[in-house]
């Protein structure tokens, strides 16, 4: 009788390569990748990283999160994610949601949204402790 391991975690999704980041990477800005790519995943992370990074306020930076993970989460079930299990960093077609989810856990704690701030710091270590470490970790400290 073979045996059932009920801990198991299920296998790793890895997203496949998304045409926006190519787009980014040969100097498109953002919004006109997103208009290009609206389901893309890491567009809609780049331009809240871009919103963040030019002092955009807050719920600028939390819609644009909240829409790159919207859109993260539709290419997850499209290819195989159950709801749960690694979307490992290392593989780097999944850092756009990753980086989303980070965005959109920065951006809840801005604006006073703590439990969604919890929520997607556990998710994003959950989902990746290596994301975690890289976008995340300097900034879950105590105020």
């Amino acid at each position: 009788m073979a045996h059932l391991d009920l801990m198991a975690q299920p296998p790793a999704t890895h997203l496949p390569e998304d045409p926006a980041a190519a787009d980014l990477a040969a100097g498109t800005a953002p919004a006109a990748v997103v208009r290009a790519h609206p389901s893309s995943p890491t567009a809609w992370a780049t331009l809240a990283e871009q919103a963040r990074d030019a002092g955009a306020d807050d719920v600028t930076v939390y819609a644009y999160a909240r829409v790159g993970y919207h859109r993260s989460l539709d290419a997850l079930r499209r290819n195989g994610w159950k709801g749960h299990g690694p979307v490992p960093w290392e593989h780097e077609p999944n850092r756009g949601f990753l980086r989303a989810l980070a965005l959109l856990a920065l951006s809840a704690r801005a604006i006073g949204e703590t439990p969604e701030w919890e929520r997607c710091r556990d998710f994003l270590r959950d989902s990746s402790p290596t994301a975690y470490d890289a976008l995340l970790a300097d900034a879950d400290t105590p105020a």
